[in-house]
């Protein structure tokens, strides 16, 4: 017995050992690797396509936003906020910090079941998740030495909150992001002052870069350092203090912590509202445009991502039951692919911990239809000259190769005609889901013309959408 305990005593501190052997290579390879800021602000385009690459290909992620907001879902001294989004309610109500805080203290997740969340996210066939590390309201999910204004130390459920969804997205290979905003209406040194607006242009507070210093640059890097997010998601970035040059800085520093992390343009200030791209001409930092609660009507040279709500709100909403379709959300998917943009679709959580059951829905929704379609979505490209050809189809293109995908929403014909698309002589066309090749025609007149089977007609009421698969060419 003696024996028996001495060597899993041993073993426990060989593997022990071994695991921070592990995190010190990886650490020193990341000093070792570290870039100079003049290497940074100078990629080559190369080493930019390499670093974007999983991220392009990933298409399809998953947006949370989680926090004390949740507590009064919506709801402030008896009355809907119908004024903003659930997350906004600290501005939008103008509630004072004390008051607010109380919020914060109550916030007891105990529901909150994080293995469960990347299940969901995995099962809709999302590769990343972006989340809240901190919110508009100053409050940090995780423990941070900074300050004690976070879920560990100032709420009920005194819990690192990230931990759990680091460990869990790593076991499911799902890469995990955080938001985190520039903007706060806690801290003193900050928007705290411009109550009851925190949100506001006409004031700046002149203590901003202590917090700068001595604030938001530790809580990041603590993010970095214990979590390594694949993708810094900045927010807040409009307001008059944060300028040009603390981007670039703050820009720099993650990429020498990091040289394979992204970070979204909203780290800088060139921005174009909601629109979610920069202007033209600035020579801004940032990896992707980011349009919120919009689809770009075409394509863009530069990278971008859609961030989109399932309903109208992105923090819990106890009352916001304007959700859009399971249909809808697919061609938005597919829609965002064509143009060759990602999809970051959000859920908000409730105050229990629960991803509520109306988005858990549509995602499955989404998981059913992407695990026959997803090779149409993931490490797909635009094609060269057409996206789309009339209000229900969409087109994408395998990465690399002349593989092409026309997606039709409308499901209700005998055939299917795409104008812009020409099979190789002799070869295949197939539908995704469906064994048997396909009849088709190729002229120059009419395009191609593809019969649709029998028994996919039969079933078509249950399609969202139809996937075919055609290796050629794109023709005009």
């Amino acid at each position: 017995m003696m024996k028996r305990t001495i060597f899993l005593i041993l073993a426990i501190c060989f593997i022990t050992l071994l695991s921070a052997c592990q995190e010190s290579e990886e650490k020193d390879s990341k000093e070792e690797t570290a870039l100079t800021r003049e290497q940074i602000l100078n990629e080559s385009e190369e080493d930019f396509d390499d670093r974007m690459e999983w991220w392009r290909d990933a298409k399809f992620g998953l947006f949370i936003h989680w926090g004390p907001y949740a507590v009064p879902a919506g709801v402030y001294n008896g009355k809907r906020i119908d004024n903003t989004t659930g997350e906004w309610i600290m501005n939008g109500a103008q509630i004072p910090i004390e008051e607010y805080e109380e919020y914060s203290r109550q916030f007891n997740p105990t529901q909150y079941n994080a293995e469960e969340w990347v299940q969901i996210a995995k099962d809709a066939g999302m590769k990343y998740i972006i989340i809240t590390s901190k919110h508009h309201d100053g409050f940090g999910l995780w423990e941070s030495e900074v300050g004690d204004y976070n879920s560990a130390e100032y709420a009920e459920i005194q819990k690192d909150l990230l931990d759990d969804l680091k460990v869990a997205a790593d076991r499911h290979d799902i890469k995990l992001g955080f938001y985190h905003s520039i903007m706060d209406w806690h801290h003193p040194d900050a928007q705290a002052p411009h109550y009851p607006t925190y949100n506001t242009s006409e004031k700046s507070n002149p203590n901003f870069d202590s917090y700068v210093e001595n604030y938001l640059i530790p809580q990041v890097r603590e993010l970095v350092e214990e979590y390594d997010p694949a993708v810094m998601w900045f927010d807040g970035e409009w307001i008059p203090e944060w300028k040009h040059e603390q981007a670039v800085d703050m820009y720099v520093m993650l990429r020498q912590m990091d040289p394979e992390m992204i970070i979204n343009n909203r780290v800088d200030v060139g921005r174009k509202g909601m629109q979610g791209m920069n202007e033209e001409g600035g020579a801004f930092v940032g990896d992707f445009g980011t349009p919120e609660q919009e689809i770009l009507e075409s394509t863009s040279d530069f990278d971008w991502e859609s961030c989109m709500t399932m309903n109208d709100t992105w923090g819990y909403k106890e009352y916001d039951d304007n959700w859009k379709s399971s249909e809808n959300l697919i061609f938005n998917l597919v829609d965002v692919a064509a143009k060759g943009g990602n999809y970051l679709l959000n859920v908000g959580p409730t105050a229990e911990g629960l991803i509520p059951q109306p988005s858990v829905e549509r995602l499955a929704d989404m998981g059913d239809w992407m695990a026959i379609n997803s090779e149409a979505i993931y490490a797909t490209e635009r094609l060269q000259n057409h996206f789309s050809e009339g209000e229900n189809i969409r087109y994408t293109k395998k990465k690399g190769e002349p593989v092409y995908y026309g997606i039709t929403f409308d499901t209700s014909g005998e055939s299917v005609q795409f104008s812009y698309l020409q099979p190789e002589e002799g070869s295949e066309v197939t539908l995704l889901g469906h064994d048997q090749p396909l009849n088709w025609e190729f002229t120059d007149e009419g395009g191609l013309t593809i019969q649709i089977p029998q028994k996919v007609m039969d079933n078509q009421s249950a399609e969202t959408a139809l996937v075919f698969k055609i290796t050629g060419k794109e023709v005009s």
